[in-house]
């Protein structure tokens, strides 16, 4: 009896002398015999060879001009902008000093030798005080007459819309001083800019609109919300924009005093424990939104104080940073006490005004 090998030996003969395969036998050794070396060798991503040709001797070589807010030739820049520079306008306090610095003062976010103004921590203050009514000539003189109903029309309706491509987005850190220059970029190619505002800043629009004004020398032609519309005069010049040094990084907040005491000024010990009780049990006023907008807020805190004493906000999903700073503009604006910062929740009370006070203010 055959074994299971050779019966396999003797299957594997038949199908070699099969007439239909002897014809591809002489065809597959081609594939068999087949050496890769016998090609040239043709990676997939080989780098393509590049024709030298002779130097054009007429051609010339491009060269960049330095722009106005870099230095040249070691030279610092120096700015005619009769006010100090900051990191952030709309946001800062010049009047409240800083009792510490997270970072040595020396480091100027400018980069080292880049401007003449030297940096104290919070602001690189100008030089000699400033030309204020100089400035404020040139700022008319660029406006020049006054936009008809007309064209302020014709304007809003180009720019208003959120097709807009000259928009810039105003954060949590509100006008900053990068900001300027990005603004001047924009009034290179159009009369207006659009300005959407989110986050903190929108509590007092007020504030933003007369920083633009006043650190641009532009002209608000509508608001809307959080929607500005910043125009930049009918005299306005690219080629004499002011110079602008831009800040290289963003420097870090300065250490300031302590918002929230631990026995709030007027209240015994046992009053500030149960106002801060009330307010946590009591039910939210409003819920705030990461980065939203905040128009309202500071009305309807003004209506909550006419019935209740204590008013909490819900800022679960707020960054606790954000919440310190609604905290201090809701103290100036409404205004009122903040008394507890807590879990993300903002307890606010009104303070030792009458009942005739508030209803006063919140009518006006």
């Amino acid at each position: 009896m055959a074994s299971p090998v050779h019966l396999k030996l003797l299957s594997w003969r038949r199908l070699l002398h099969h007439p239909p395969l002897q014809t591809l036998i002489p065809s597959l050794s081609r594939f068999i015999n087949h050496s890769p070396s016998d090609e040239p060798y043709d990676p997939p991503f080989s780098p393509v060879r590049k024709i030298l040709t002779a130097p054009n001797k007429n051609h010339k070589k491009h060269v960049s001009t330095p722009s106005k807010t870099l230095t040249t030739d070691g030279v610092p820049v120096r700015s005619d902008l009769p006010f100090d520079f900051r990191y952030s306008y709309s946001e800062t306090d010049p009047s409240v000093a800083p009792i510490g610095f997270r970072e040595p003062p020396r480091f100027s976010p400018f980069g080292p030798g880049r401007l003449d103004r030297k940096w104290n921590g919070v602001s690189a203050p100008v030089e000699g005080g400033g030309g204020v009514g100089g400035a404020a000539g040139d700022r008319d003189s660029v406006l020049g007459e006054p936009l008809t109903e007309d064209e302020i029309e014709e304007l809003v309706e180009r720019f208003r819309w959120n097709d807009c491509t000259r928009q810039i987005n105003l954060g949590k850190g509100g006008v900053t001083h990068n900001l300027l220059d990005d603004i001047h970029n924009h009034w290179k190619r159009a009369e207006a800019v659009r300005i959407k505002c989110l986050g903190v800043p929108t509590l007092d629009m007020d504030n933003i609109c007369f920083h633009l004004e006043d650190k641009t020398g532009g002209k608000v032609i509508f608001r809307q919300c959080n929607i500005i519309l910043l125009y930049r005069g009918r005299n306005y010049d690219p080629k004499k924009r002011p110079a602008i040094p831009l800040m290289l990084w963003k420097p870090r907040a300065p250490i300031y005093p302590r918002l929230v005491k631990n026995v709030i000024d007027g209240l015994t010990e046992e009053e500030t424990k149960e106002l801060r009780n009330r307010g946590l049990n009591s039910l939210a006023l409003m819920k705030l939104s990461r980065n939203g907008v905040y128009v309202n807020v500071v009305e309807k805190v003004r209506e909550a104080f006419t019935t209740d004493e204590v008013v909490r906000l819900d800022c679960m999903h707020v960054e606790t940073s954000d919440c310190k700073k609604i905290g201090v503009k809701l103290r100036d604006l409404v205004p009122c006490v903040p008394i507890l910062f807590k879990d993300n929740q903002i307890i606010l009370w009104r303070g030792r005004r009458s009942q005739e006070d508030l209803v006063s203010q919140s009518d006006s």
